[in-house]
């Protein structure tokens, strides 16, 4: 996950040279970032599909690790429309990655342990990707730095695929429900397969309309895409300078994941009807607050003042993760989280961001990007923590629903081997 997400951050942390070296306006990086998303939200419930009918193991060592050689192939780019078929391929593979993964962690953790183990997950990737954006500063003081970076990375993928293939063990469907977990493996996968009519049934859980309806106006995806571009456009600071303020912004989403998933854990135990739905709803509203101050005034030309409000914006967006990825987990039945996950983060956040990126791209070239940044990253956050007030009502009725499915399967899986006379 942190070789895709850097990978694909890249050419969006690098794109002022990219422009440079191709010649291409604002609006070409909201096309690029809007191609690659776009085509997650085919690619990424295609690999769902893929992974129940062959393996999940085999679709991470292929989708997310071998597909690297994409990204080797997109570093050869000369022009721009070589440079947006490439990157939309290597894109359709790494779709792969999170609705897979996060399933996977799904079923490691306990409904007790998967607000820390999503964030530790996102936070740890975070904080190398943060590492790593030094780099991104010092490729962008030569014209081909970006590609570079592009074939270095991708080579490394290519390994970090092999090593799946050696090291990889798929704990199963359920395995870390209380309801499944002892039962035999083969039993559990028995509920594996997943019909059409079951995927159309998750839009029949309410907590989990709500919390696509939250993705779908999620805004601060933005940040990591356009932040750069943002300080070097609006604020003057070179592509070096600008690139600084990606450490930050990484160690505040490390921080963030950690304390999301902290925070998620905690308020399970402390208010198991309201907890989750406060700590989501808190973060969209102080992301929107911090925001306005880092992005609509200027800070003179210290890029450490910048850096520091994109640090706390990072803190507030690493938030999430170890909060609504749990909600998810806790409503919709083990079979059927990797297509959830597809849609919540294949379709609705890809064509969220893809949407953003398109129109920050062709607005910003026409009012600006610091205007754009205001009406995403502040009223539509605002918006976004309203559209979450329904789930205060709806995501313990859900979740008492979901166990009590897993309390009947599991009557269901151990009856027939308790009717036998002793």
């Amino acid at each position: 996950m942190l070789v895709d997400s850097t990978e694909s951050s890249l050419v969006s942390a690098l794109f002022p040279v990219i422009r440079h070296s191709l010649g291409l306006s604002l609006e070409a990086l909201g096309v690029l970032i809007a191609a690659s998303k776009l085509v997650g939200t085919v690619a990424g419930p295609f690999w769902v599909w893929v992974a129940r009918r062959w393996s999940r193991k085999g679709v991470l060592v292929l989708a997310t690790g071998l597909w690297g050689i994409w990204g080797v192939a997109t570093g050869f780019a000369q022009n721009f429309t070589q440079l947006l078929i490439l990157y939309t391929v290597l894109a359709a593979g790494y779709a792969a990655a999170y609705p897979l993964i996060t399933e996977v962690i799904g079923d490691l953790f306990d409904a007790s342990a998967r607000g820390r183990a999503v964030g530790l997950v996102h936070g740890a990737i975070a904080l190398a990707a943060a590492s790593l954006a030094p780099v991104s500063g010092l490729l962008s003081k030569t014209d081909d730095g970006w590609r570079w970076g592009l074939w270095g990375i991708g080579a490394f993928n290519v390994l970090i695929g092999l090593a799946l293939w050696a090291w990889f063990r798929d704990p199963g469907t359920g395995a870390a429900e209380r309801q499944l977990a002892d039962l035999d493996r083969t039993v559990r996968a028995k509920r594996s397969r997943v019909t059409w009519s079951q995927v159309r049934a998750l839009f029949r859980i309410p907590t989990f309309l709500i919390l696509l309806s939250s993705r779908i106006l999620s805004g601060q995806l933005l940040i990591s895409t356009f932040g750069v571009v943002f300080l070097t456009d609006v604020y003057g600071f070179s592509t070096a300078t600008a690139s600084i303020a990606l450490m930050p912004l990484g160690i505040g989403y490390f921080v963030g994941n950690l304390l999301g998933g902290a925070s998620a854990d905690g308020a399970v135990r402390l208010s198991p009807r309201y907890g989750l739905v406060l700590v989501l709803q808190t973060a969209q509203v102080a992301f929107a607050v911090v925001a306005f101050f880092g992005t609509q005034f200027s800070h003179g030309h210290t890029i450490w003042v910048f850096g520091f409000f994109f640090g706390l914006m990072g803190v507030m967006v690493g938030v999430n993760p170890g909060v609504n990825r749990p909600m998810v987990m806790a409503v919709v039945p083990p079979e059927l989280r990797g297509a959830a996950f597809a849609i919540y983060l294949s379709i609705f956040e890809a064509i969220a961001w893809a949407g953003y990126s398109f129109a920050a791209g062709w607005v910003g070239d026409v009012i600006g990007l610091k205007a754009v940044f205001f009406w995403v990253f502040v009223v539509l956050m605002l918006v976004n923590a309203a559209v979450l007030t329904p789930a205060y009502w709806t995501y313990r009725r859900d979740a008492e629903r979901m166990q009590n499915e897993l309390d009947t399967r599991r009557a269901a899986a151990i009856e027939p081997q308790s009717s036998f006379p002793a």
